[in-house]
């Protein structure tokens, strides 16, 4: 696994059942048989998108949840190993990389506002 991987999981604390993904994703890579690797990776990727979604809406209704019951934002971002502007991305429903994010409008004087 990349340390990147042992860095993250040490840093929000836990991430066993992480890192036995991750284990399973590298397994993926390692098959020999060039074909298949490619037909269980092509298994995997049909299901990842679903799969990921559904986890994605599971860690937001968790931090809305917490944000309703006023845990900063801050904390919460400790608590599960995120940056605080992904606990706000996350509570605003924004999905996309940083690279598609849309622009923030800009005002009649120059100025940013939000959308």
């Amino acid at each position: 696994m990349a340390d990147w991987n042992r860095m993250a999981e040490q840093e929000a604390g836990g991430g066993e059942v992480a890192r036995r993904v991750f284990d399973a994703l590298d397994a993926l890579k390692a098959i020999k048989d060039e074909a298949a690797r490619a037909r269980e990776i092509s298994a995997f990727l049909r299901e990842y998108g679903p799969r990921i979604k559904e986890l994605s809406e599971i860690r937001r209704q968790y931090v809305v949840g917490q944000r309703d019951q006023q845990v900063s934002v801050r904390k919460l971002a400790a608590q599960i190993g995120v940056s605080p502007s992904t606990i706000q991305d996350i509570e605003r429903g924004y999905t996309g990389s940083g690279k598609t994010r849309p622009r923030k409008a800009k005002d009649d004087e120059g100025g940013e506002q939000d959308e």
